[in-house]
């Protein structure tokens, strides 16, 4: 994990998870917006992505593993004895709420970012089929996941440099793809049982990976007191990466100062 501390006296600590097939230093523009609008930022790579590992890209064993790993980013930023934030994005998303629906932790507010609560498109029913068995004998197999980086943004400078990302996954295990479809399955299961914390989620009206009906269903029967969604509609799947950026982060940051406002923290 990496951790980028606020200009000057810092409000929060922000822990930032990503999604699937990409890593942290595509989150450059946004880590540098929290930490000059004093906010400490963690963050960092999920196991198999980006620079955990070369050996076993595109693989886990069990969603638990994202879990265990997103804890203890959370436990680091309980070190700066400020509120702490978490914001996850899309898988990040997902892991965010399988975790608060297993573990109670102490957390100001939660930002949901396109969260992956169901896809815009499946495998055909037979490959789904399929992938069950081969799961049980060849866990490891490794297959194309159907995205590309011009699915995710229309920003054409993050798309350039996308294009030429060697960190960037292409291939996903068998094994990984039936643990994601387990946890969207349990976050809709399991609804009943997430901690009750503050929520923000922000959706990208055009999203092309994330069934943004499925994000809607969820968010509309999750039980949480307090809770935001809002649509920015002609944005693609990274909202954080869109032309419209600057507004989402504007609309983020100003949830976050109206949490710490509710909670009275003086800073």
């Amino acid at each position: 994990m990496w951790k980028w501390e606020a200009d000057g006296e810092a409000k929060a600590v922000i822990v930032m998870v990503h999604g699937a097939l990409e890593h942290h230093r595509r989150y450059g523009w946004l880590i540098e917006m929290w930490r000059s609008s004093g906010f400490h930022v963690i963050m960092g790579d999920l196991p198999g992505q980006g620079m955990t590992t070369r050996a076993n890209r595109g693989h886990i064993d069990s969603f638990d593993e994202y879990i265990i790993e997103v804890k203890e980013w959370i436990q680091a930023a309980y070190d700066f004895n400020l509120p702490v934030f978490l914001l996850g994005h899309s898988m990040g998303g997902l892991i965010a709420i399988r975790m608060l629906q297993e573990e109670h932790m102490e957390l100001a507010g939660l930002i949901l970012s396109s969260p992956c609560l169901g896809l815009v498109k499946y495998p055909s029913k037979f490959l789904n089929m399929l992938s069950h068995g081969i799961n049980i004998v060849m866990p490891t197999l490794r297959m194309s996941p159907g995205l590309t980086v011009e699915m995710a943004t229309r920003n054409e400078d993050v798309l350039a440099i996308d294009q030429n990302d060697s960190l960037y996954i292409t291939k996903v295990s068998i094994r990984w793809y039936r643990e994601l479809a387990a946890a969207m399955d349990l976050a809709f299961e399991n609804m009943e049982k997430i901690q009750d914390v503050p929520t923000l989620l922000i959706q990208g009206g055009d999203d092309k990976i994330v069934d943004k009906r499925s994000v809607k269903e969820w968010f509309n029967h999750a039980p949480l007191s307090e809770k935001r969604y809002k649509e920015w509609p002609k944005c693609y799947h990274e909202v954080f990466n869109e032309p419209e950026r600057e507004e989402v982060f504007n609309y983020s940051m100003d949830f976050v100062m109206s949490q710490l406002k509710s909670i009275g923290y003086v800073y």
